[in-house]
Order: C-alpha cells, then structure tokens, then sequence
C-alpha cells in the first residue's frame, strides 16, 4: 500500500491550477461574510470555479472547525466524494483520513482529527440516524444540488428542519444552474414578498452569491443526420478529433459501463493501427463502479506524445472536473432511474438527457482553452430534449427513501417538506411493499425489530429483510457473502478481450445449478480460498481482483452490522476449511432466504424462454452475463432490472418453488 500512497501524492498537484488562481478567489471575503451573517448561503458557480475544493478550506482557516467541530460537505456520487478528498487532502498537506476525510458507502477514511469531511448526501443521511441534530458540524455545505439525487432532496428537508432547532448551524448549497432561487424560497418558505428586491428575496434566511467560473468559447457541433449507432459514431468522432484537431484531450459521455467497456475496447483495436508517427491514444474508463485507485487514473496527465481519451458516463457532467480536457463528444443519453408503480420495477434505461445537461456536457470542454463539443445528434433533436431533468424522487422506487425517513422519526411522511414532492402513488406502492416485507406495521410504523434494523443495515430494504431472516434458515455466512457480492453490481467478471467462448467457460467452474446468487457464493470462496493473496489466479479464472477484495471488507461491515444488533455470526469455521462440500446441503435454505426478500421481484419462465413477471406481466430476458441465460427453470427471483433500447434484461436470478412465494409472501400474493 506504501507505493500506491506515494503515488497518489506525486501526481495529483499538476492536475489543478494554484488555488489563488481559481475565480472562486476574490469571492472569499464576500463569501465568509455571507456565512457567518445568515444561515443559508447559496453558491452558484460553474464546475471548475473552485466552489468545492477552496470553500472548505477557507472555512476552515476562518475558525468555522474550532471547539471540535467539523465541516461537512455531500456529494450526490461516490466519485466526487472521494476524488475531491484526495485533492483537499493534498492542498492542505496532510494525507487522506487525517484533517481532510471522506465518507462513503462500506468505506470510511475518517479519524478523530477530521475537521473536513467529504461525504454521500446519503451518508449524511445516516449520520442523521445517530445524532438528529448533526451536532458534530458547524458549516454543512450540499454540493451539486442540482442533480436533484433522492437523497440530495431528503437530506434538503432534513436541514431544514434541524436549521429551526440549530440557528448556529451554517448551510451552504452550492448549485450550477438557475435553480438557486428555488433552493432559496425553500429555506426562506413562509418569509416572502413576491414582489420583494433581490436583496429582500432570502429576509434573513440567506443570499445567493454567484462566482463566474473561467470558461473560454465552445464551439457546438451537430450531426446532420441521426448516428445508427452512437458507440459506433463516438469513437469514429474520437479517431477523426485525433488525426485532424490540435492537441487537447477527449471526453466522451456514453450512458454505462457495458458501453464504456466497448468503446474502450474499439479505441484500443483501432488504436493499434495508427500510423506509427502519429500520437497514441490512452483510452480510460470513469464509472461509479471503479475502485478509488481505479478512478484515480483518469486525473493523471497522459504520457509524452500521447492523447487522453476518458470515456465516461454522466460522472463527469457535474461532479468531476478532468483538466486538459478540449474536445467533449455527448452521445446525447444518460442512464436515469425510472420506475412504474404498475409493475413495482425500477429500471436503469437509457433516455435522452436535458438541455441542461447537454450544456453542461459541452461546458467542461472550455475549461484550459476554447474547445469544441461534438454532439451525436441532430440540432432538431436538441431543441426537442426536455430543458431539465426530472428529479429522481419523482421517479424512483421510495421504499428506502420512507425506510430512512421513519428512522429518523418522520413518522408524517405527508407532511415531509420536500422540494417537490413525490407522487401519491409511489409513496402508497412503497407502503406497500415495506409491509409486505414486514418493515412496518399496520399503522405504518418500523416494526420492532425488524424494520428499524431494515433502515440501519446499508443495503437495499429486500436484500435487508433476506439477510435478517438468514440467521433462521441457518444459512447467515452464505448470505452474507451473497449480500456482499449483490453489492458490487456485476463489476465480479473481467471480459477476455475479443473471446466470448473463453469468458463462458472461465464462469462455467464456479456455476451453481441453481443460479447467480449461489454462483456469487461460489466465487467468493473460491476467491477467500485462492484468489486472496494471488490476483493472478483471479485474473486467470477473469474474476475482478479488487471487486472480490472489496466484496470481503463489504461482508465485514455488513457482519459488524448484525452483531450490533446481537446477530452472532458464528464463524468459527476459518475460511480454509470452507469447501465445497458444506454447500450441498445448503441450496434451499438460501433460495427460500432469498425469497422472504426478493418475493416482489419474482417472474415465470416461458415457453421460448423468456420471462414474465408476476407483477404486471412484463416480458424479461434474462441478462447475458447471467447463468440463467439460455437455461431452464420454472420460476425465479431476481435483483435487478436493466433496460435497453429494445429489451429488458433481468440480471442475479435464481431459481425458486412457487410455493415460497406464497409460504414468505402471503399478503403479496393472494393464491389465484
């Protein structure tokens, strides 16, 4: 690890200009005085202005963290969470986890030192759970509220609430687009005059301040006709920028990982065809899944006579700024949440982004020089994009949103002041499904203990409940590592460059007859067994070596968790003497665990193998990366649903008896 921390400390600083140089610089007087006057400042400014790196620090050096107290400052993506502590960190010269941490899902670089802390809205969130008042913080500063994240928009209500009860407490929100006002009305709610003068708009709620970001011109570039094929055209467009623009890197937006893989793969093959004078060309990866070392790369300056290419998905509209970047190509699709409370399904689909992404998008090539934004579709197309996206609480599955709510003892969930509130029905389909998981009785309360303990485990409410009824099916460490490797959404396979055949009989040694979850388990054994000190033997078997090393240290909070709660996981078994052989009996005390969480997500093969779900009657296939592609099997469940243009894929299905649906599910499922 010792290397790797070198590492990160030599090639960071060249990445950023010096922070005197940053806009956000001459605002700081103004800035300070705003803060320590009223209780809301909102501050917009382009990405790029310095808001989220300089704001802290000058907060801090202000006294804002004297008497032991800290500053907090959200993102709504893991990346920026931990990218941006990196670079605090080093600005203030102390390593990542002393002064300076972050915060984020299954992994905490923090100590008692921390006086600034980078975190998720949604670890926020759960602080809250512990200490209601967030009384640990003097400043807490939302960044990107923009995005609208579910829990951005939680987390809004909640200081709003916490701001009546804490008049020292200082908010910032820090916003890149025109929406400051609404943050603002929000927080002033009530103080109005709507014909008041700028000044009076915030009374003596807050002010907006607003540092212009350096930009220099982008020229925007149409296509004349649609692209057949965006992946295809983005990287045709990446070769045609290379052999006939000037130096400048690239950033494509494409809307996944699948295709980012492709594209990177193209880039590569074609690459190699260069002709042997030209520059080469370095493509990298930027998804949420990366590890943080992984993600790290993407910032470091590309080697002597070579142009970088990050491919990457909507990360790097807002939340990342990646300098050197001069051409910006948009594939004009971002994946979004939608979910239809028909079905009760949330989806990940790819749909036509906003014009306010889309300006975004083209913004981050302006950042070092004038750039150029190639956009993969038509000007008529743009005109007709939506101008904002809708915010995810209005299209998303609630049911861990009002988990956490009631938690934090909102027990009115009507009454909630959020900034746009959800539908009536995915609140009443959320209910719904909380109850039938036994999370909250009749009067839609958490049942003791099982819902309260649903809300506290950092995991998707279904596969909560699944884990909490392990213990009883006797099958607790299987489950465990299921719930661990659930977590790593699909990052556990490497693809063998250009070789399907061989990536099908790498995975063909771990599959389990009875599906993906059981498979996962296999994997992870196998991983603990051999694969833990020798990632050659992962790369070998094409198992992702540092997604199986964080799978094991997601598994040991999750088993912290649960002996908080006085679950003994009894694992006295050391993890050599695990073999295969103690699976055997194992099989169906695992699918009928599962069931107890994942009943709502439960479908029926076909005939021509496709299947349908209960709920609403959806056509699903299963997904290409999933044993039960191709196989047969009566009934299943299934973790996730994934959509593409023309398909709906279903993707961690295992097989089932329908009778374990009606036995853990009776409520759900009224026998026809």
């Amino acid at each position: 690890m010792a290397s790797e921390m070198d590492l990160s400390t030599t090639f960071i600083p060249s990445l950023y200009k010096p922070a005197t140089l940053l806009p956000i610089a001459r605002h700081r007087r103004n800035l300070l005085y705003l803060v320590e006057t009223y209780p809301v400042t909102i501050v917009v400014g382009h990405t790029g202005s310095g808001k989220t790196t300089q704001l802290p620090q000058y907060l801090d050096q202000a006294g804002w963290c004297a008497d032991g107290k800290a500053i907090a400052v959200t993102q709504p993506r893991r990346v920026a969470a931990t990218t941006v502590a990196t670079r605090v960190a080093e600005e203030m010269r102390c390593k990542v986890g002393e002064e300076v941490g972050y915060s984020i899902r299954f992994e905490d670089q923090t100590s008692a030192s921390t006086r600034v802390k980078f975190l998720t809205d949604g670890m926020l969130l759960r602080e809250a759970l512990v200490d209601p008042l967030l009384s640990r913080y003097s400043v807490i500063m939302v960044d990107e509220a923009h995005e609208r994240s579910l829990s951005t928009d939680v987390l809004l209500g909640i200081l709003k609430k916490i701001m009546r009860r804490r008049p020292d407490l200082r908010i910032i929100v820090s916003s890149a687009t025109l929406q400051a006002e609404d943050f603002l009305h929000f927080f002033a709610g009530g103080e109005f005059k709507t014909d008041a003068e700028p000044e009076e708009l915030g009374g003596s709620v807050g002010r907006i301040i607003s540092l212009e970001g350096r930009m220099y011109p982008v020229d925007t570039l149409f296509l004349e006709s649609p692209a057949e094929d965006y992946i295809e055209r983005a990287v045709k467009t990446v070769f045609d920028i290379h052999l006939q623009e000037d130096e400048g890197d690239i950033l494509v937006f494409l809307t996944g990982r699948e295709e980012i893989d492709t594209a990177i793969q193209l880039i590569s093959e074609r690459g190699a065809t260069l002709p042997p004078k030209a520059q080469a060309l370095q493509p990298l990866p930027l998804y949420s899944g990366l590890t943080t070392d992984q993600q790290m790369y993407v910032f470091e300056p590309a080697s002597e006579n070579t142009r970088k290419v990050v491919v990457s998905t909507n990360i790097a509209e807002a939340s990342v700024t990646i300098d050197g970047v001069v051409y910006v190509i948009d594939c004009g699709f971002a994946k979004l949440k939608a979910y239809s409370p028909g079905t009760g399904i949330e989806t990940l689909t790819a749909v036509p982004i906003s014009k306010a992404a889309a300006v975004q998008r083209a913004g981050r090539a302006g950042r070092t020089k004038p750039g150029k934004c190639f956009r993969l579709y038509t000007q008529e197309a743009y005109e007709h994009l939506p101008d904002s996206t809708v915010p995810e609480i209005q299209r998303s599955n609630l049911t861990p949103v009002l988990m956490q709510l009631k938690a934090l003892g909102i027990d009115n969930i009507v009454r909630f002041d959020f900034l746009t509130p959800p539908p009536a029905e995915l609140v009443i389909r959320a209910f719904e499904l909380l109850y039938s998981l036994g999370a909250v009785d009749d009067y839609a309360k958490l049942t003791k203990p099982l819902g309260i303990r649903m809300a506290e485990l950092a995991i998707d409410p279904m596969m909560g409940k699944a884990l909490l009824s392990a213990q009883s099916f006797d099958c607790l460490s299987e489950i465990l590592t299921i719930a661990a490797m659930v977590s790593l959404q699909g990052a556990v396979w490497l693809q063998h460059e250009g070789d399907r055949r061989f990536s099908e009989s790498a995975r063909r040694k771990f599959t389990v007859e009875e599906g993906d979850h059981l498979t996962y388990l296999n994997v992870y054994q196998a991983f603990v067994t051999k694969g833990k000190k020798d990632s050659k033997w992962c790369r070998d078997n094409l198992l992702n070596y540092r997604s199986l090393q964080r799978a094991v240290s997601i598994r040991a909070q999750l088993k912290r968790y649960l002996e908080r709660f006085g679950i003994k996981t009894d694992e006295s078994l050391s993890s050599s003497s695990y073999q295969q052989a103690d699976l055997s009996r194992k099989p169906e005390q695992i699918q009928r665990c599962l069931t107890t969480g994942y009943f709502a997500h439960a479908a029926k093969m076909q005939p021509d193998g496709t299947f349908k779900a209960v709920s609403g009657g959806l056509t699903l296939h299963a997904h290409p990366s999933s044993l039960m592609f191709n196989r047969k099997a009566d009934w299943v469940i299934f973790n996730e649903i994934m959509q593409t243009s023309d398909k709906t894929f279903i993707r961690d299905v295992t097989k089932i008896e329908r009778s374990y649906l009606t036995e853990y599910a009776p409520n759900f499922y009224k026998v026809q």
